[in-house]
């Protein structure tokens, strides 16, 4: 019981510190409201548990060293990059004002409700999927659990990590896109999501020049 609240613990703070998944969340919730969000939040969830099965399981792509790895860490620099430039060059611009709908009401972003949630979805499996420290963190816990688990408490850990990065993440969502929290939000819109492409970018810069530098 004691390891199981150590790893525990570990995780639920790594998911307090704001990454590139809290921003894709907060942008799609910001502007299209929290029930598109949650497809964001259960992509993001998926790509997780993708990772958590494989770590548990001893996945020799996952270790720091193999080319696997090295080539999914370079896909998910790129792919910090992409979303910082993108969402710097739209800043600010579908406002917040098309987000707000009466109490009551949903909050759409077009015509096809549907569609936009299996595009947050798709957003957010790849967010969560190229991004490297997902793998590189939850190799870490892998091991700090270490090989002479049981597989049933294996399972336990997984299914544990997978509800709360989910929970949480529609938390999040769900607190932001609300339209009172939104209302707050309307000035700030632009600056924070300047702020947030600029720390995807430097984010994505940082680790390709660490890699190079090796």
């Amino acid at each position: 019981m004691q390891q199981f609240l150590m790893i525990a613990a570990a995780h639920f703070l790594a998911l307090l510190s704001p990454g590139p998944d809290f921003f894709l969340i907060a942008r799609t919730s910001l502007h299209a409201g929290w029930r598109i969000a949650s497809g964001a939040c259960l992509g993001i969830a998926a790509a997780n548990g993708v990772f958590i099965a494989a770590a548990f399981a001893g996945t020799a792509a996952l270790r720091p060293d193999s080319a696997w790895f090295a080539a999914l860490q370079l896909a998910g620099c790129g792919y910090l990059l992409y979303l910082g430039v993108l969402f710097i060059g739209h800043a600010g611009a579908g406002g917040l004002g098309g987000t707000l709908a009466p109490p009551g009401r949903e909050m759409h972003p077009g015509p096809h409700p549907a569609a936009a949630w299996r595009r947050a979805a798709g957003m957010g499996l790849l967010s969560a999927i190229l991004n490297p420290k997902n793998a590189l963190f939850y190799a870490s816990l892998a091991a700090m659990l270490g090989p002479q688990a049981a597989s049933g408490w294996k399972m336990v850990y997984g299914v544990w990590m997978f509800s709360v990065v989910l929970l949480w993440d529609v938390l999040v969502a769900a607190l932001i896109g609300s339209p009172a929290v939104l209302r707050r939000f309307e000035r700030a819109l632009p600056w924070l999501e300047r702020a947030s492409g600029a720390m995807l970018i430097l984010l994505g810069a940082g680790v390709t020049v660490f890699m190079l530098a090796r």
